[in-house]
């Protein structure tokens, strides 16, 4: 591909990380321009960009080049990180108000801790999630991580939806109840 366009590169990230890449090196500052015009901070700019385009990447499969155009797809998926995080913002903001908190406000040094906090405890909850029985750990996956509907993944597996909603909570209670035995 010379110029590929846009539904092209899309169209070959899911077997072509090149591909992806050159999708991201072609929007990532128009996106972030985006975040930045509207929620006025860098830091919350810079992560919602990382965030959508983690979104497009984990999110290929669902993208069709018949329901639209590649560039509205990806946009379409910032709208919702910027939904998302206004929320969470209005709910932080109102529980600050109501108990009468500052908002905390952390240097780097601080940042960086709980990044490698953050980290340890995604890497433990990986093991784990790889030492769950097999079904479990497909059906965690494909819920989980791949924001499959169960109805596509009893399709997949050859079962019910009702079997792989069973799995995918026996998957989860057994994480949760290894999380509350290890990191409490």
């Amino acid at each position: 591909m010379d110029d590929p366009s846009d539904d092209e590169l899309l169209s070959a990230a899911a077997r072509d990380a090149e591909a992806f890449a050159a999708f991201y090196r072609r929007h990532a500052r128009p996106v972030a321009g985006f975040f930045a015009a509207r929620t006025r901070d860098p830091e919350a700019a810079a992560d919602l960009t990382a965030e959508t385009f983690a979104a497009a990447l984990a999110g290929l499969r669902r993208f069709d080049p018949a329901r639209g155009p590649a560039g509205a797809w990806l946009y379409g998926i910032a709208h919702h990180q910027l939904s998302r995080w206004r929320r969470r913002r209005r709910v932080d903001e109102r529980a600050r108000r109501r108990m009468g908190m500052e908002r905390l406000a952390l240097d780097d040094a601080e940042l960086e801790r709980i990044g490698e906090l953050a980290a340890r405890e995604a890497s433990a909850v990986r093991v784990w999630v790889d030492q769950l029985p097999a079904a479990q750990r497909a059906a965690v996956q494909a819920r989980v991580i791949d924001d499959r509907d169960y109805d596509e993944m009893a399709a997949a597996a050859g079962t019910t939806p009702a079997a792989a909603r069973q799995r995918v909570s026996r998957g989860l209670s057994a994480l949760r109840a290894r999380w509350r035995r290890e990191l409490s």
